[in-house]
């Protein structure tokens, strides 16, 4: 198992030529020498990576899950091998995920580096001791921000964070090419069927959804979308697909994928209104936003029909089938964002870390310097061979100035 996880390493290492060349700036530096960082992130090839250049700046890294189904379980021994501590493994039982994120924590960490803010809220709740020793927290996701801004609205963050999430060289990509690409390729992969044709019931139009939406349309489906929000539903209008209601979309999709950040987007009203053998994905952090257990109720009987695929036969013999169980289906069931777009965000969650130890932060939600983002972005077109033009001192002027002559 250790040499297929180290394969997997070996392999991504090759496209992280963006990560590699920050590292390769402060390797002599040892910028996080004597260090404590705990990682609660998806265990995977491109993490891995990420978590080893951390070493290798001199980081003292314990490394946990953020989803209990999206640690791949070779990449997690090649790890143990290379001599970092992981608490994590593939593994239905929730009980078990919160333990590790428990033992991880028990490590005292300066730094925390979130994906989803479990080990935040954690560590603000039933282990507020460990908050003294704290210097901040860098967070990866939507999900993650909503709930450190949540507890900062509520008074009760204490530790600065870094919304690396809300960076635009994060969420521009990640977020959408990234999720676009990852989701389909899992659906793709686990079922084999063809989407060419479908009608794809894509829920949030956020900037998730709009790469899992342009990816679909790109695939040769026909795709509806669900929204709350006005603007981002004429958004959706303004680029060519169709916006209903959950409950109108219910009866005409065959593809449905979530990825609104909220709970019961699909629920009892929705199931019985589906097609026969409809296919159900999540692509949002937490496995809310389709309604398993009432899905689990209403069914006769349940079967495993593929790896990844449980189909749920309905009294009236209608088929309706889930995957990854509901969670996160482009890591529960897949290998996670494309390695390049990942290259990106660990680029930008290492500078954010090494920020947070610079920089004496009150606690709350801050945002990346802008400087900083666009460092990213000029080192990314570097790297892969292109150029850009430079305003001369007479543009500069004339954008300066109040006249239009």
């Amino acid at each position: 198992m250790k040499e297929t996880g180290e394969k997997k390493i070996n392999w991504a290492r090759r496209y992280m030529k963006l990560l590699e060349s920050f590292f390769e700036e402060y390797r002599d530096l040892r910028i996080f020498k004597g260090v404590k960082i705990v990682t609660a992130i998806h265990l995977e090839a491109k993490t891995a990576n990420f978590i080893l250049y951390l070493k290798e700046l001199g980081a003292e890294l314990t490394v946990t899950a953020c989803n209990p189904l999206s640690t791949q379980d070779d990449v997690a021994e090649a790890l143990k091998a290379r001599g970092i501590t992981v608490y994590a493994r593939r593994t239905h039982d929730v009980k078990e995920y919160f333990s590790n994120i428990r033992k991880a924590l028990e490590t005292v960490p300066n730094l925390i580096l979130d994906d989803g803010a479990d080990l935040t809220v954690m560590v603000h709740t039933e282990m507020t001791r460990l908050l003294s020793s704290l210097r901040g927290i860098s967070e990866e996701t939507t999900t993650g921000v909503r709930r450190a801004s949540a507890l900062a609205k509520q008074g009760k963050l204490e530790v600065p964070v870094m919304a690396v999430n809300n960076s635009r060289m994060k969420f521009l990509f990640d977020n959408r090419y990234g999720t676009g690409q990852s989701t389909w390729d899992a659906l793709m992969r686990n079922t084999n069927i063809l989407i060419a044709g479908k009608n794809v019931v894509v829920a949030g139009y956020g900037w998730c959804g709009r790469g899992i939406a342009m990816r679909a349309r790109g695939l040769g489906a026909r795709v509806i979308v669900t929204e709350v929000d006005p603007i981002r539903a004429v958004e959706a209008v303004m680029d060519g697909f169709q916006v209903m209601r959950m409950e109108d979309a219910a009866k005409l999709g065959d593809i449905f994928v979530t990825s609104t950040g909220n709970r019961n987007i699909i629920t009892c009203e929705h199931f019985i209104l589906m097609k026969d053998g409809v296919i159900l994905a999540n692509a949002g952090h937490f496995n809310v936003e389709i309604d398993v257990e009432t899905l689990e109720k209403m069914a006769i009987e349940k079967i495993e029909a593929r790896p990844n695929v449980t189909t749920y036969v309905l009294e009236d013999g209608r088929k309706l089938n889930l995957l990854a169980d509901g969670r996160l289906v482009n890591l529960a069931a897949g290998d996670g964002h494309p390695v390049e777009i990942m290259d990106i965000s660990f680029s930008l969650q290492l500078l954010s870390l090494k920020y947070l130890l610079e920089n004496d932060l009150p606690p709350g939600v801050h945002l990346l310097p802008a400087e900083i983002d666009e460092m990213v972005a000029r080192r990314f077109l570097k790297i892969y061979g292109y150029t850009l033009d430079t305003l001369t001192e007479e543009q500069k002027k004339y954008l300066e100035s109040a006249g239009s002559e």
